[in-house]
Order: structure tokens, then sequence, then C-alpha cells
């Protein structure tokens, strides 16, 4: 099962990614998470009305969303201090993603690297809608 399954037909979307997303941050709810960086793996990836009636090959920022805003967005939530639950900073990435009104739908994974020597990795993934209107 990947990350990426298959996307709601209906409205026509665009699938705009982010993957593998390597950053330190400071989460957990143990008392030795606290006070310490954990290496985070954030997977983003999120749908934007794709209006076909547009000409093909028309060159349009406004028709996406910048990758640099997103990936500065994950970064200031990161700085802000300290998150004791993957789910929590899987949220808090999809509520600012979903702030642009672009966005019709995000699905954002979160995933601790070096919790067990036995596993790659431990997370959380969770998919999130616009508000209608």
């Amino acid at each position: 099962m990947g990350f990426f399954p298959d996307w709601p037909s209906e409205p026509p979307l665009r699938r705009i990614f982010l993957r593998d997303l390597l950053l330190d941050a400071q989460i957990g709810v143990h008392p030795h998470e606290h006070g310490v960086r954990q290496r985070i793996r954030v997977n983003i990836a999120f749908g934007v009305a794709d209006d076909r009636s547009v000409a093909v090959g028309r060159d349009d920022l406004s028709r996406t969303v910048s990758y640099e805003r997103v990936v500065g967005l994950v970064k200031r939530i990161i700085e802000s201090g300290h998150v004791r639950l993957v789910e929590t900073l899987a949220e808090r990435i999809a509520a600012g993603v979903l702030q642009d009104h672009r966005v019709r739908v995000v699905r954002v994974g979160v995933e601790k690297l070096d919790v067990f020597a036995e596993l790659e990795a431990v997370g959380v993934e969770i998919e999130r809608f616009a508000a209608k209107g």
C-alpha cells in the first residue's frame, strides 16, 4: 500500500505532492523525548481543482500551489515547539495546507524514523477535505 492511493474522480483534481521531507522535530509523549530532536519523514499530497478548459500548455502559476510555501509551512509548524503526537502534527499540517482556497483535499503522513531498531518508521496518515462552500 502506497501513500498515494486513488483520488476521488469528481471534481477532477491535479495531485501535487511533497515526498519524503526529512526533518528533525521535537516530538513525543515520553519524558526522554522532551528537549531532544527526532528524525521525522513527512509526506504530503493535495488535490487542486484541475480546470481542463484551460489551454493545454498554459504556464500559469494561479493553477497550482507553491511547493516552497508548503515546505515553509511544515518547517514553521515544527519550529513552533514540542508536539506530543504525530497525529497532532499531521492535523496542523493538513489545516495549514487547506488554508489555500484552491486545495480541495490533503493527505498528510508523518513518521518517526528512529523509534524501534526493527522498524523503518512508525506514524500516521490522515486525509482532510476543504469545507464545502
